[in-house]
């Protein structure tokens, strides 16, 4: 069984904000992208901390049945990306995160409150 976006988009943030991830930021991309309905994007203070919250993340996705499809970064930790299908999860180490600045890049997206 399928996890709904919104839901999946729910337990990303959670398990997110358990490793206590850093300015965390939830992007509506419906009607602006074809790649996903939404992006979260956060960030990590250490290469540990990032993987800690790629790893929860990946927990309890899995736990409520969502597919995870592909994982790219976490030995190097600095930007991973995570493609759970209908949500995309972007964790950054700090300094990355600053210099790419995607939340710039897809500006037309609204943020999403209250997740």
């Amino acid at each position: 069984m399928a996890v709904a976006p919104n839901e999946l988009l729910r337990i990303a943030v959670a398990a997110a904000e358990d490793k206590k991830a850093m300015n965390l930021v939830t992007l509506d991309l419906k009607g602006v992208s074809l790649i996903a309905d939404y992006f979260v994007i956060c960030h990590g203070n250490s290469d540990t901390q990032v993987q800690a919250i790629v790893t929860e993340i990946r927990k309890q996705a899995q736990e409520a049945g969502a597919t995870i499809r592909g994982i790219e970064g976490l030995n190097s930790a600095r930007w991973v990306l995570m493609d759970l299908g209908d949500v995309v999860v972007h964790v950054f180490h700090r300094d990355e995160r600053e210099y790419y600045n995607i939340e710039r890049l897809w500006s037309d997206a609204k943020v999403v409150e209250n997740v």
